[in-house]
């Protein structure tokens, strides 16, 4: 399964705090302010420059299967996205790890209130749903602490190490039948992981 899905978009998920849905215009600026964000791109790369975004992302932001704009008190605060894994990342090629990928992005002032946790377990809800039995893989920095519990607390377990982009890359991966504790992120730790590929709103 190279896809999310063939029946794409689901209707809006909404969770305690959040809503998940497709992205739309008046979700442009804050977009632009995610994928420029110095703080968000430490542990994906590096951010882009501002302009650079704004030639770049397409207005209104393109909608395609597997990107969720989340949203929190009317307010856009992040993507959550499940893509084919990078077939240019240079990592061991492991069986029973899924084809699919879990990736998010969160701005500075939404991490440290269990945001991204919430938004992602919506969403691997979703995914359950729409391909049961089938596991699921993400992949962060090591340096990447924050992010590295987030997924240890959506039910990733690690199955590789390896370099790439210049830096330890963790690959984890979460299969349905394990059992999943809900818990909260510690304080102003980062949520980011990257998104597979580079251009999380190609059309």
């Amino acid at each position: 399964m190279s896809e999310p899905d063939p029946v794409w978009p689901p209707a809006p998920m909404r969770t305690d705090r959040l809503v998940l849905r497709e992205p739309e215009a008046r979700d442009r600026p804050a977009l632009v302010e995610l994928l420029s964000s110095p703080e968000v791109g430490t542990y994906v790369g590096g951010s882009r420059p501002r302009d650079a975004v704004e030639r770049e992302l397409p207005d209104p932001p393109a909608r395609r299967p597997g990107l969720w704009v989340v949203e929190h008190d009317r307010a856009t605060i992040g993507i959550v996205t499940l893509d084919p894994r990078d077939p240019d990342r240079s990592e061991p090629v492991l069986a029973g790890i899924g084809e699919l990928e879990l990736g998010y992005l969160f701005l500075p002032a939404s991490w440290g209130r269990g945001l991204a946790t919430e938004a992602c377990r919506a969403a691997l809800r979703w995914f359950d749903d729409a391909h049961p039995g089938e596991p699921l893989s993400l992949c962060t920095q090591t340096a990447n602490a924050g992010s590295m519990r987030v997924a240890a607390k959506l039910g990733f377990a690690e199955v590789a190490r390896f370099e790439a982009y210049g830096a330890e890359q963790w690959l984890g991966v979460r299969r349905p039948q394990r059992t999943r504790r809900s818990a909260a992120i510690p304080p102003n730790e980062p949520s980011s992981v990257a998104p597979s590929g580079t251009k999380p709103f190609r059309s």
